[in-house]
């Protein structure tokens, strides 16, 4: 499958929904957008996601209304990127939602490679196609995706999503976050999302495929 020409960007009302579950499930498909130095396009499906919901969620970094230079970016009006820096080595990207004020975040956790796939192998250093973006930091060097990127408008031209696959409900899986231990009642939210049978999701959900379940199960 490949790119519409001069497909439209995501409407800012797409990203002002209140519910980040419902957002969350939409972006499965959705094509992540970064123009390469020349001006061409990298692109990426995206196939696995994680929703975090603000000051009620502990694994959030807004749990409990924190607000810090960091997580400023969440308690902006939604369709704007939330990008930081993690382990001293890797970048993680983030779709902000809902309304100002409500600090609402989506990890896009990993994509499907679609254009520039050779400017993904020499980011990232030759590693096999399935390998490329298949997990938060690995996608974020492949996509050329760093901190001057926080607070970046996904309506702007540095870096945007466009419509590309529908994803019916039955194609997508759901299971808990990663990584978030610390986060007591609320570390076993099925809250993490993927497309299923998809090679490109992260290794942490292959490794779980067995308890796959449909998004629409309680």
């Amino acid at each position: 499958m490949t790119p519409q020409s001069k497909a439209a960007k995501l409407p800012r009302e797409f990203y002002l929904r209140p519910d980040v579950l419902t957002v969350s499930k939409d972006l499965l498909g959705k094509l992540l957008v970064v123009p390469g130095a020349k001006g061409e396009r990298v692109s990426g499906k995206i196939v696995e996601v994680e929703a975090y919901r603000g000051p009620e969620d502990r694994a959030s970094h807004a749990y409990g209304g924190r607000r810090t230079k960091r997580t400023e970016t969440m308690y902006g009006a939604g369709g704007v990127a939330y990008v930081y820096f993690v382990y001293g080595m890797y970048y993680q990207f983030n779709v902000v939602s809902n309304v100002a004020d409500v600090p609402h975040a989506i990890l896009v956790r990993a994509l499907e490679p679609v254009e520039g796939i050779e400017i993904m192998r020499t980011r990232r250093h030759s590693h096999p196609d399935h390998n490329l973006t298949n997990g938060p930091g690995k996608l974020c060097i492949a996509m050329g995706i760093d901190r001057q990127l926080n607070g970046a408008d996904l309506s702007g031209d540095r870096v945007w999503l466009e419509d590309f696959e529908k994803v019916s409900p039955r194609r997508i899986a759901r299971g808990p976050r990663i990584g978030i231990d610390y986060a007591q009642e609320w570390i076993d939210k099925p809250w993490r999302f993927w497309i299923r049978d998809n090679r490109f999701v992260s290794r942490s959900v292959k490794s779980a495929v067995k308890g796959q379940t449909s998004s629409a199960a309680p």
